[in-house]
């Protein structure tokens, strides 16, 4: 009988886990004021809604590059890290808040404020499991992608309506004070990890992160899974036109909240499955992702697309496993850069994916572009399941561990962390 997963009030329990978590949490609030904010002025100044949704779109570019910039948890503590970021982050934002700056040097702060999102990231996901158990790590996981997940459903609304209430310079000062708060929290909050600075590698790099993965079986296939979101994303790039062939912006938000919601509730049901059970579950839940969203294509009315693409947020909620599965797996000095190269790939599945399906929507209806999108994704997510199944069922080479299902003895459970 495999033992049962660990549960919600465990990993709490942990003020570590509890410190961090709420760091999350002041994360996503100001990432969100931050976004809200800018958009805002920049149609305030330019009355122009292109501009705007270009300004949104230009606050997610930084993540792509931002996972370049990973390894710098390996060569710094990683509590070191997530301070100097979250300062960063604060100033940078206090400076957007100066009266009269100009759009094109707010836009240049906001690019540089995401671009430390990148390093902040991939050191908060190297130290989990420095904090949690194998056990305890799946379930803190979820709590944290639950978290961002149901932060993205109501920080539209919220972001716009403490834009509305204190205005755009107003808005901007808390969300300095949010990342202000959250490295005061995480400087007193957490130990060192590691306690000091690795030597043997003193200029980490993406290309370094990137022969750890190309070294290690585990990593590659895991890496693929990962990858597979940029299929069952693109319901999310189409979001709008599929609501103008529905018949209107009221079914928009409903198509956009589908998703989130889904991964929520699925964050919540797979982190009450065992850990051995959630490996061997991995691929076919990655197949599951897009599987459900092929009938898109030739559903018809709202209802039916909503429970489709709620159903497919619920299976991508494998995104935890993935998740902890590759950090157990990843060297533990060589880590940040390991994870560095996942933060850039996925961005780049992501617009890729997005990019691609925008163009093909402007020959064919958005929804059969999201069946096509499904359709290729479902072959793609069995070939890496097949290869993530044969990569812990074998035991043979240096790149494999003892544990199928991570290193047991490879963590200190001294606390608890969210990602």
């Amino acid at each position: 009988m495999p033992a049962r997963a660990a549960s919600f009030r465990s990993v709490f329990a942990v003020a570590e886990f509890r410190r961090i978590w709420l760091a999350h949490l002041l994360s996503i609030a100001g990432d969100q004021l931050a976004r809200v904010a800018l958009t805002v002025l920049v149609f305030d100044r330019t009355s122009s809604a292109g501009w705007a949704s270009a300004a949104y779109a230009l606050t997610f570019v930084p993540d792509l590059l931002g996972g370049a910039l990973g390894g710098v948890a390996d060569r710094f503590s990683r509590r070191t890290v997530m301070v100097v970021t979250d300062v960063g982050r604060a100033v940078l934002i206090a400076l957007m808040a100066v009266p009269g700056l100009p759009l094109p040097a707010a836009a240049a702060l906001l690019f540089l404020v995401q671009l430390m999102a990148g390093p902040f990231q991939a050191a908060r996901q190297a130290m989990l499991p420095d904090l949690l158990d194998p056990d305890r790590l799946v379930v803190g996981q979820a709590i944290i992608s639950s978290t961002y997940q149901a932060g993205l459903v109501v920080g539209f609304g919220a972001g716009a309506a403490v834009v509305t209430g204190l205005g755009v310079p107003g808005a901007l000062l808390i969300d300095a004070g949010t990342f202000a708060l959250s490295a005061v929290m995480l400087r007193f909050g957490l130990d060192r990890y590691p306690p000091s600075a690795p030597s043997h590698h003193k200029r980490p790099s993406l290309i370094a992160g990137c022969r750890l993965v190309a070294r290690d079986r585990k990593l590659r296939w895991l890496l693929l899974i990962a990858c597979c979101c940029g299929f069952y994303v693109v319901p999310e790039g189409l979001a709008v036109p599929v609501a103008a062939e529905l018949g209107g912006a009221g079914a928009l938000p409903w198509l956009l909240a589908a998703n989130p919601v889904g991964s929520v509730l699925g964050g919540i049901l797979l982190s009450r499955i065992p850990r051995e059970r959630q490996v061997r579950v991995l691929g076919a839940l990655t197949v599951a992702s897009s599987l459900v969203l092929i009938p898109t294509g030739w559903a018809s009315g709202l209802v039916t697309i909503v429970v489709l693409w709620t159903l497919s947020g619920v299976f991508s909620a494998h995104d935890m496993i993935t998740q902890t599965q590759y950090s157990l797996a990843a060297p533990s000095a060589q880590r940040g850069q390991v994870i560095g190269v996942a933060i850039a790939a996925l961005r780049a599945a992501q617009a890729a994916g997005i990019a691609a399906a925008g163009l093909l929507a402007q020959v064919f209806a958005p929804t059969t572009v999201i069946t096509v999108a499904a359709s290729a994704g479902v072959v793609v997510a069995f070939v890496a399941g097949v290869g993530w199944s044969r990569a812990v069922s074998s035991r043979r080479g240096p790149a494999d561990h003892e544990d199928p299902v991570g290193p047991a003895g490879g963590t200190t459970p001294v606390g608890e962390h969210g990602s």
